[in-house]
Parts: structure tokens; C-alpha cells; sequence
């Protein structure tokens, strides 16, 4: 083959560009590819082939997978809870992407296809309780995901599995619990929880206000996976030997309440919390639970919340203050 050895498809998006940096610092050789404009990309790594494609078409996923010997498929149309839970048909939409290229991987020879999937895929009714025992990889079915988002996920690491049996593409799949940290959206509506309280906390401070609106009643528990993690996650699955899916995510679960203590203790001060009860939540409890990864790589995500939420909150202070 000639020409880089990785495509990273969804470069342009926040894990896509820590997974570029992190791949050019090793020493790859890599494509990184987006629909949206270069100067729109969260990160554009000196040292890539950064290109602008957009991978909802057939030609430019043939273009994209030219001469690679591994594809890392991040690319999809998504934000936090507040864009998935308004935006359900975009957000199946990104299937167009996943289907694009595997077809094309799979007629350029590709060796190996990463698919970036999302615990989103999990049934809801798994998901009721604030004291969630942890999502097995197993629990995906029988299915019933999140509407719109998780249906999609859930389809695409279906299609994966097919490819890899009809087909002989090495496809691997890994589900992403809540992904944060620097360089990622904070503002504009697509932002996760985690950079919406570091910004919310931040506003409030420099504008001295006493208070901050919290979605929901604050007790909905979740497991956030610091970015660090979830790159290292993603190509220890990529160059492994599971074929079946494999939980990223952080088993430290906290309510939304004990993560705003954490922003709030990071930046110094203590607000009143207004509770909007009407806004989107999302299932009310979710964990990774972290038997498989640790079995078969002896691995799991290591950064504690409070150290990763100092990193997230010092880098969206220095972009609101400078």
C-alpha cells in the first residue's frame, strides 16, 4: 500500500483530533478527515493530511480509505444530551457515514475498521435507577437504546459484525460512556455535561452571580471518561483481538449534583443550584461496568473525575477569558 497508514474519519471533531495528535506523536502516518471546514475543527494537527470530506458520500469515503491499512471511524453528527434527544432523525442520519465506509474499506482491502459506538446503544429500561449496577457489553440486547442516537449506534455495530463475517474486514467496536475534556465544545447546545457545568460555574464567577441552572433534580448518576482515556482505549481495542464491542468508560459513577461540587470546589466557590425539571435528561442512571476490558487487556480508564475536571475547566476558563 502506499500513502498514510490511518484514516481517522471525524478528525475534526473533539476525540477525533486528540486521537490525530496523539497518532502523529507516535509516529503514524495519518489522514484526518472531516465534513466541517478545516477552521472549524476543534484541533488541526501539524503533521496529518488534514482534508475536508464529506463521508455521507459514497466517492469521498472511496477517496478517504485510499492506500490506508486502518480506519478509526469517530466521524458521526451528535453533541450532548439538549442536540440528540431534539435532533433524531440528524442523528441517524450519521448511518450514512458508517455504511459509506465500510463498503469502501472493504474494496480498498482495508486491514482494520475501528467504529466508534456509544453506551447510548444500552436499553433504557436498564436504566431507571440512579444506583446502576454497571452495563455489561451483553445487556445491549434484547434492544431498546436511546431513540434516534442509540438506534443508530446499535445498527452500525450490527453492520460492523456482518462485514467482519460475510465479508473478512477486521471490524472492532468500542462504547463510549461520556467522553470530556480540553478542547472539546462548551457552548452552542451540543456540549456534554461535564464542559456545560465548567462553563455554567465559570459564568457565574466572572459575572458574579450566585447561582447556576442545573437540568433535571441533579440526582441522575452517570460515569464520565476523561479524553486521555478514551484515546488509548480506542487503540488498545483497535489493535486487539475482541470482536465483539468493549465498554470505555470510567466506573467512578457520580450524580450531576456531586459533579458540580467537584467544578465548584475547582473554581472556588459554592452556588445556589435552579433545577429545571423540564429539560432533556436522558436515562436516569448509567455506568460502564469494566469486567471485559480489564479481562482481556488488563486495562481501564484511569483518570479521576476531579483530576480531569481541573484540566477541562482550566482550558474553557482560559478560552472565556482571553
Amino acid at each position: 500500500m502506499t500513502g498514510p497508514e490511518v484514516l481517522v474519519a471525524g478528525a475534526g471533531g473533539f476525540i477525533g483530533g486528540h486521537l490525530v495528535a496523539d497518532l502523529v506523536g507516535k509516529g503514524f502516518e495519518v489522514r484526518a478527515v472531516d465534513g466541517k471546514a478545516l477552521d472549524e475543527w476543534h484541533q488541526r494537527i501539524d503533521g496529518a493530511d488534514n482534508r475536508r470530506l464529506d463521508l455521507r458520500d459514497q466517492a469521498a469515503c472511496n477517496t478517504a480509505v485510499d492506500g490506508v491499512a486502518t480506519v478509526y471511524h469517530l466521524a458521526a453528527d451528535m453533541g450532548g444530551m439538549g442536540f440528540i434527544e431534539s435532533n433524531k432523525a440528524l442523528c441517524m442520519l450519521s448511518v450514512l457515514i458508517d455504511t459509506h465506509l465500510l463498503v469502501a474499506a472493504q474494496a480498498a482491502g482495508v486491514q482494520r475498521f475501528f467504529f466508534a459506538s456509544s453506551a447510548c446503544v444500552y436499553p433504557t429500561d436498564l436504566q431507571t435507577s440512579p444506583d446502576n449496577a454497571g452495563l455489561r457489553e451483553a445487556d445491549a440486547y434484547p434492544a431498546m437504546p436511546e431513540d434516534g442516537y442509540g438506534w443508530q449506534k446499535l445498527f452500525s455495530e450490527r453492520l460492523c459484525r456482518h462485514f467482519l463475517e460475510d465479508f473478512g474486514l477486521e471490524t472492532r467496536v468500542a462504547r463510549y460512556h461520556n467522553v470530556y475534556g480540553p478542547r472539546g465544545l462548551y457552548t452552542g447546545g451540543r456540549e456534554k455535561a461535564p464542559a456545560a457545568i465548567c462553563r455554567k460555574v465559570i459564568e457565574a464567577k466572572l459575572s458574579g452571580s450566585d447561582a447556576i441552572e442545573i437540568w433535571g433534580d441533579g440526582e441522575q448518576t452517570r460515569t464520565f471518561t476523561y479524553v486521555d482515556d478514551c484515546v488509548y482505549g480506542t487503540q488498545l481495542i483497535a489493535n486487539g483481538d475482541v470482536r465483539e464491542p468493549v465498554n470505555v468508560g470510567s466506573a467512578e459513577l457520580v450524580t450531576i449534583n456531586q459533579l458540580v461540587d467537584v467544578v465548584e470546589s475547582i473554581a472556588g466557590v459554592s452556588l445556589q443550584r435552579n433545577y429545571k425539571l423540564d429539560a432533556p435528561l436522558g436515562v436516569r442512571g448509567r455506568k460502564s461496568d469494566n469486567t471485559l476490558v480489564r479481562e482481556r487487556f488488563g486495562w481501564e480508564p484511569v483518570v479521576p473525575l476531579a483530576t480531569g475536571l481541573e484540566a477541562t475547566y482550566g482550558w474553557i476558563l482560559d478560552q472565556m477569558t482571553t
